[in-house]
């Protein structure tokens, strides 16, 4: 019997490598964002987390050697780190740091934050499968860790509310402003979020204090989820599971828009709008219904007149 040989030609090595990626991409998504599991954090555990990160180091590797201009980037922000909670502390600290406070003094404080509950760093993981399930750009896990800003202001405000929550609250503004600056996204420190949440493209998204975004909704680019100037206490709005907020939307004061509702890009809502159902406009108004469609999974901004 022959014995098996490996090639030589580098080519066809390179070929096998990208290959075996693919397979171990395709085998760890389908493992952990199947279709039965719908992004529940209760369905996730460590060994889950571990895959991903496994899978955001091969990725890595091979896009160190795909573009060698970037290989110290993608060493400084993935391939140097142990573990994912590393290297997420390691990319906020870098982002939001100033002339002030240094990265190494955010690193610490991020890196607490998320040793200190498990369940940050699993809303975290979540927050990513949302964006590589929904956003047809994403093609890597590593790309949400990398370069893109809704994901990056989500977990900053992960971190910023946990210091709210233990009475930093200058510490916690300093993130917020700085989220600000660096992402283009304002999220009060107080404003409640839940996992499984995708803000894509980003820009000029607003989340007042006392909002209220549940689990696995989508929000794009202008959003401002916003009091109405004229009242105090619990002025902002309450956002349900399943909802897609469609690019500069804006929804003002203490209502509710409702699980799996879907707010039509550039309308203006002033009162609670119903599950299931799709308003548009200016005020918005209810223009269609759905009792089956999950917008922030489906994320079809079109208005369906028929339904």
């Amino acid at each position: 019997m022959n014995k098996y040989s490996p090639p030589n030609d580098p080519n066809v090595i390179s070929a096998w490598v990208k290959a075996a990626s693919s397979l171990l991409r395709d085998h760890v998504y389908h493992d952990i964002c199947s279709n039965n599991v719908k992004l529940k954090v209760n369905d996730y555990d460590i060994g889950k987390i571990n895959k991903i990160w496994q899978e955001i180091q091969e990725e890595t590797r091979l896009r160190a050697d795909a573009e060698p201009v970037l290989a110290s980037f993608f060493h400084s922000t993935i391939l140097e780190h142990s573990s994912f909670s590393s290297a997420i502390a390691n990319q906020l600290a870098n982002d939001l740091a100033n002339v002030s406070v240094q990265p190494m003094m955010l690193r610490n404080v991020i890196k607490d934050a998320l040793n200190s509950d498990p369940k940050i760093l699993e809303n975290i993981t979540l927050d990513l499968i949302a964006v590589k399930e929904r956003d047809p750009a994403c093609k890597y896990f590593s790309s949400p860790l990398l370069f893109f800003k809704g994901f990056k202001a989500l977990q900053a405000h992960k971190v910023a509310n946990l210091l709210w929550h233990t009475d930093r609250h200058s510490l916690a503004l300093f993130i917020e402003s700085r989220a600000s600056e660096t992402y283009g996204v304002d999220i009060h420190p107080a404003a409640k979020i839940g996992n499984g949440v995708m803000i894509d493209h980003a820009t000029g998204v607003v989340i007042g204090e006392t909002s209220v975004v549940d689990n696995n909704v989508s929000i794009f680019q202008g959003v401002t989820l916003g009091g109405t100037g004229k009242g105090s206490g619990d002025r902002h709005p309450k956002v349900r599971e399943g909802v897609l907020l469609s690019a500069g939307a804006t929804i003002l004061g203490n209502v509710e828009i409702g699980k799996n509702a879907k707010v039509a890009a550039g309308s203006v809502v002033l009162t609670n709008v119903k599950e299931g159902t799709t308003v548009a406009g200016v005020p918005a108004k209810i223009v269609s219904s759905s009792k089956s469609d999950i917008p922030s999974y489906s994320v079809d901004h079109l208005i369906n007149l028929n339904k």
